[in-house]
């Protein structure tokens, strides 16, 4: 069974917004390891992002940002070239099913992106830049440091008798994937057998948030 969100919010399209390669003041490209500054703004549809560089930021920005309309937020983040390609890993990690299951724009997903939002932040892989309510829902804006991707998670307010359930939920989506095809079954090695078991016991041994429980926001 899959919990859903209590709020058409969770499901916006802002779920996940990636970070500009450019600055979207004066269009020249980001240099590497050079800093740039992301403004985040409340809108209609859900929350936008706003990438600028440095000397845009001191230009136009700096003064007055918090007064503009729908301001949110600003962080400063330091702008690193995207690595390239790896081979396409064939399990799932917490990471890889998040953007999964946050593209499914599916709010019987909504318990399960909360959970493995969390299991991010402890690993530090994802850090907590706001806490915000919308629509009496509270809503967490995390961002990944190392890709500068934001991703909007609203909290699902899980009861304590629905955690285990979501935690077998995680571990089995981490182990199957999303979708798996109709029919399919585990390879046969012991090497595959014992992969996907550790994938599994992890999810389950990974200590999963209390209701209400509240990340940190640095």
């Amino acid at each position: 069974m899959a919990f859903t969100a209590t709020n058409n919010i969770f499901m916006s399209e802002w779920n996940i917004q990636s970070r500009a390669h450019a600055c979207q003041a004066c269009g020249r490209p980001f240099a590497d390891k050079r800093p740039y500054h992301t403004i985040l703004f409340d809108e209609k549809a859900g929350y936008g992002r706003l990438d600028v560089c440095e000397g845009c930021w001191a230009a136009h920005y700096r003064v007055g940002a918090a007064s503009r309309k729908g301001f949110v937020s600003h962080w400063q983040g330091v702008f690193e070239v995207p690595p390239a390609q790896a081979e396409p890993i064939q399990k799932e990690t917490a990471e890889s099913l998040l953007r999964k299951l946050l593209e499914q724009n599916d709010l019987k997903y909504g318990a399960a992106c909360f959970i493995l939002a969390v299991m991010l932040e402890r690993k530090r892989i994802l850090k907590v830049k706001e806490q915000l309510q919308r629509h009496g829902q509270r809503v967490f804006i995390y961002e990944h440091p190392k890709t500068g991707d934001v991703f909007t998670i609203a909290d699902p307010d899980l009861r304590l008798d629905q955690v285990d359930e979501v935690q077998r939920d995680v571990a089995h989506l981490l182990e199957q994937g999303l979708n798996p095809p109709g029919g399919a079954q585990p390879a046969a090695s012991s090497s595959t057998g014992s992969t996907e078991t550790n994938q599994s016991d992890n999810a389950r041994a990974e200590p999963l948030p209390k209701p209400r429980e509240q990340p940190a926001v640095g």
